[in-house]
């Protein structure tokens, strides 16, 4: 089983649509939506939920009332402002505000405040017309989305070996961060999207070094090329010079916007030129797949 991520470096580079192109294009795999702070690809993909279950990240403080005092201790060392005392006596905790560090639980004198589970999202397993799909929902300000990637990796996986299916195709969250990081652990081809413009090859060129870090091959597509060849070559040569190869160099069409906004994978687009270089860039993934 090989696992591909398909990463940017930054947002709006068409990351999501090239996972989706991916969709279609490769029949035996498991899809897996691992951008859990703002998940879309479900949105191509139309998935029927089959099973869903809670994903608790973090613990945050909980008051028991009847043991509270309301000395103010804890209201006193909460540094994030999480903690009220709305009437004389009274203790209450924001669980928005509330960061899980837990001193509130150390310093009170009559153990009123205990750390309890804390739903911070939700994952799911799907079905769609592109076979299985996982995917999450981290919710409103919670953090350790690293987490619930690695939960998602871990369900989509545990699905491959059930069935038998030879890839796992990740969609990736942008930026270097620890959900990337996540993401990438592990995995046999990171799939790099960019844009021809400044800040995408910049950040192109900050999450390949990740890659690189983790020892993790890189490939690169190069998205709405068109859009500013000087740039594009740019692109090019400085993967030509790292030696990483450009799988695809996909043109901007109002057509793909279109298909997009259908809710339609990308080489569904009606337009032969870019589904013949989705398909070539899936020949040329799987020659840097078994060339490992």
């Amino acid at each position: 089983m090989k696992q591909i991520v398909v990463i940017s470096g930054k947002g709006g580079t068409g990351k999501t649509v090239v996972s989706g192109a991916l969709a279609s294009v490769v029949k035996e795999k498991v899809m897996a939506d691992c951008d859990v702070d703002a998940a879309n690809l479900h949105l191509l993909l139309n998935p029927k939920i089959l099973e869903e279950g809670i994903y608790t990240g973090s613990k945050k403080a909980e008051v028991n009332p009847e043991l509270c005092t309301g000395c103010g201790i804890c209201l006193d060392v909460c540094r994030f402002d999480a903690i009220e005392r709305p009437e004389e006596g009274t203790i209450r905790i924001d669980e928005i505000s509330c960061e899980g560090c837990a001193i509130c639980s150390y310093v009170c004198p009559v153990g009123a405040i205990s750390m309890k589970d804390n739903i911070s999202g939700r994952w799911f397993v799907s079905s769609t017309d592109y076979g299985p799909f996982v995917h999450a929902r981290l919710g409103v300000g919670e953090e350790n989305s690293g987490k619930l990637v690695s939960e998602v990796r871990k369900k989509a996986k545990e699905i491959a070996e059930k069935n038998n299916l030879p890839y796992v195709i990740i969609d990736g969250p942008p930026g270097i961060g620890c959900p990337v990081i996540a993401s990438l652990s592990g995995v046999d081809l990171a799939l790099i999207v960019t844009e021809p413009t400044v800040s995408g090859i910049h950040d192109m060129e900050r999450v390949i070094q990740v890659a690189k870090h983790f020892g993790i091959k890189a490939a690169c597509v190069l998205n709405k090329f068109d859009l500013n060849i000087h740039k594009a070559a740019e692109a090019e040569n400085w993967c030509r010079t790292n030696s990483i190869p450009v799988v695809a160099r996909i043109p901007f069409s109002e057509d793909v916007v279109k298909a997009v906004a259908r809710g339609e994978p990308l080489n569904e687009a009606r337009e032969p030129a870019i589904s013949a270089e989705i398909k070539k860039m899936w020949q040329k993934i799987q020659e840097i797949l078994e060339s490992k």
